[in-house]
């Protein structure tokens, strides 16, 4: 028989996005329970490392994409004189397969076949085992069953500090702590995924008669300020706007004072989920079933099925896992009282368990 390799340096390569990053938390928490004494690091985006400053028991080390070659330069440097015993290479994506030759490493494990791109197999001498259809964070477990870490329940541990907790609590209001709140993280990183504001805003509305506090979040970025400025401007109803007013750990903190969070295929999604707050996912672009939130697939309105079978004569497990269907528009087939529906029964189911203590 052979022996089970033993693991006391393991190197973790995912630089983005937000929501796979915070996938990769549950596989390197479980990573640490199985060999306590392991050294970690993480190789990461400069603005997920944001989000993951701190994170018990794990050496950040940044890679910022904007610095181009010096990027790598540093990386090597800082790299000189060590060996991993093994890297996992937890991105295809042809700037983190360079990355990847940077890192020195005994053994470097890699997506399988089919999930390989952009010379991801040139980087790599070690697979992790296929799963069709599976989602993003089930491939991330993959990893760790390669180094022999027990299946487990994923689960999360995110760092932040109490001047976090105190920002979030400050921005929301701290005179009633146990207020009802719905937040809205209307925005994407592409516009064409964002739904239309008019329809968060009768979201808003709806929600605010039966209660909550209504709250946008998001990002400084022009896109955001103007999509958040349209829904308040679609309604009567108070909205807290707090787009560009938190710096990422501190809207962690406001997510988890939510009740529930609204948002489309972005980041904020599964942070809510690694802190245990019910997601309403809106998906049409691109499959919730791979990149929805993990904890609340039940939770998703989505046309991208129907769209996909529209576009091609084909369902989703006919075609490559992840194929994206394209439009400017796809959004707009999501109808308010879809969501409006979805609320209502998550807010109902919910609230059971809640008085059921559970």
């Amino acid at each position: 028989m052979s022996k089970t390799p033993s693991y006391s340096d393991i190197c973790i390569l995912r630089l983005s996005a937000i929501g796979d990053v915070c996938h990769g938390v549950s596989a390197v928490q479980a990573i640490q329970r199985a060999y306590p004494h392991a050294k970690v690091t993480w190789v990461v985006g400069k603005i997920e490392a944001m989000l993951l400053a701190d994170l018990p028991g794990v050496e950040l080390v940044v890679f910022d994409k904007k610095q181009g070659k010096q990027a790598f330069k540093e990386l090597k440097q800082q790299f000189k004189g060590r060996k991993f015993d093994v890297l996992l290479h937890m991105q295809v994506a042809l700037r983190a397969n360079l990355v990847a030759r940077c890192i020195p490493a005994k053994v470097k494990v890699g997506f399988d076949w089919a999930r390989s791109k952009e010379l991801h197999s040139l980087f790599i001498n070690k697979r992790i085992e296929a799963e069709p259809q599976a989602h993003v964070l089930e491939g991330f477990k993959s990893f760790t069953k390669a180094i022999g870490v027990p299946d487990y329940q994923p689960s999360w541990d995110m760092p932040v500090t109490t001047h976090d907790q105190t920002v979030a609590d400050e921005l929301l209001g701290t005179d009633s702590p146990q207020r009802r709140v719905f937040v809205i993280s209307p925005a994407a990183s592409k516009k064409e995924r964002n739904w239309l504001p008019e329809r968060y805003a009768a979201l808003a509305e709806h929600a605010h008669g039966l209660g909550f506090d209504v709250v946008l979040t998001g990002g400084p970025t022009p896109l955001e300020e103007e999509l958040s400025k349209q829904i308040i401007a679609a309604t009567q109803v108070p909205i807290l706007n707090l787009v560009g007013k938190t710096k990422l750990k501190e809207l962690l903190c406001v997510l988890k004072r939510a009740s529930l969070v609204l948002a489309p295929d972005t980041g904020p999604a599964h942070m809510a989920v690694t802190v245990g707050t019910p997601v309403i996912g809106l998906y049409a672009h691109s499959n919730p079933k791979r990149t929805g939130p993990y904890s609340y697939q039940d939770y998703v309105v989505e046309v991208y099925h129907q769209t996909l079978f529209q576009q091609t004569g084909k369902t989703a497990e006919q075609l490559p896992w992840g194929t994206r269907v394209k439009g400017s528009d796809l959004m707009d087939e999501i109808a308010v009282e879809a969501v409006i529906a979805m609320f209502d029964r998550v807010v109902r189911k919910e609230s059971l368990l809640l008085e059921r203590g559970l």
